[in-house]
């Protein structure tokens, strides 16, 4: 007997209307806007501009979306492409399946457009907004929650997961929530990332290098929990050998980039901070005028109290002058 679980929802989608409204969509969305948020903070905090991480970010996620999409349907061909499967249903990104190697790769495609047309480094881009990507993948994984997928081996404790849906060969039951394991891996992936930002001053995309390293040592072992169906290589399943070679790549880069590229970039971001001296400039010479305009008025009060007092020191020579006179007509 179960004494707590957590419980799968009845439905994950909402009819408003003639108008579904997805869980699963609902976490992807939230999850790109805390994303382009963190990330645009650290861009002005790295000197860049405000607004660019969003500009950037409109090549980015559409790209990152059909990159992801891609590798679930081609690591997963047979779930669309055997028999008795509509190849249509490849398409029905929102009833889930989002590979998140694919993502970054055809992801970072997109940025890397993006950042061309601005005349902006990838690596620096791509260090500024490595911990929202974390927090977004946090948030996304709550999209398989409410589609209830993505979960572990059978448990019985007290964080089980229910799965209550018996279709596409779920069998109902308490399961370990490898959704949760992960939510919770991203967000100490990002705050992670941030720390060691602000103690070693990373640059040139070994944030970003950090975040991957990190992502991959949690989904090798989250990965090795599943019990959906998947490819396997050698005994593991593709995902695991995956997030290891990927792992090692990001190391590599690590070591091999902080030995040829120490330090950080001192300009991320051509003419932000021609800027903010434009800014300074101004600043600067609304004060200096309103100095002079200060130094004017008090030259003229002063001015002022000497021609008062001129005029009061002849008024009183003559009333002493009046005054002698009438004395010594007396």
């Amino acid at each position: 007997m179960e004494l707590a679980y957590i419980p799968s929802p009845s439905r994950g989608v909402i009819h408003l209307g003639p108008i579904p409204l997805r869980g699963y969509a609902f976490c992807i969305i939230i999850g790109v806007f805390v994303a382009v948020w963190l990330g645009n903070k650290r861009w002005i905090a790295r000197g860049g501009r405000s607004g660019t991480v969003a500009d950037i970010a409109v090549w980015a996620v559409p790209f990152g979306l059909v990159g992801g999409r891609l590798y679930h349907v081609i690591t997963d061909y047979q779930l669309y492409f055997s028999e008795g499967r509509d190849w249509v249903d490849a398409f029905k990104i929102w009833e889930g399946g989002l590979g998140i190697w694919g993502a970054i790769a055809f992801g970072a495609l997109g940025a890397w457009i993006g950042c061309r047309r601005r005349g902006i480094p990838l690596p620096a881009y791509a260090d500024a907004v490595a911990p929202g990507i974390a927090l977004a993948q946090a948030i996304g994984r709550w999209g398989n929650w409410f589609n209830q997928e993505l979960y572990g081996r059978p448990t019985d404790l007290p964080w089980a997961l229910e799965i209550t849906s018996s279709t596409d060969g779920r069998v109902p039951g308490t399961y370990h929530p490898t959704f949760l394991y992960e939510s919770l891996w991203c967000i100490g992936v990002a705050l992670l990332v941030i720390w060691a930002d602000r103690r070693f001053k990373l640059g040139h995309g070994r944030a970003f290098a950090l975040y991957v390293a990190a992502y991959c040592a949690g989904r090798a072992w989250i990965e090795y929990m599943r019990v959906d169906d998947a490819h396997h290589i050698l005994g593991l399943r593709l995902n695991v050998w995956t997030a290891l070679i990927v792992f090692a790549l990001a190391v590599t880069y690590l070591v091999v980039s902080a030995k040829k590229r120490p330090g950080r970039e001192e300009v991320v971001e051509p003419g932000a901070a021609a800027d903010g001296e434009v800014e300074g400039d101004e600043e600067a010479d609304g004060e200096k005028a309103a100095t002079d305009s200060s130094d004017r008025s008090e030259a003229s009060e002063a001015s002022d109290d000497s021609d008062t007092s001129d005029t009061s020191d002849a008024e009183s020579k003559k009333e002493s002058s009046d005054a002698a006179e009438s004395a010594k007509k007396s």
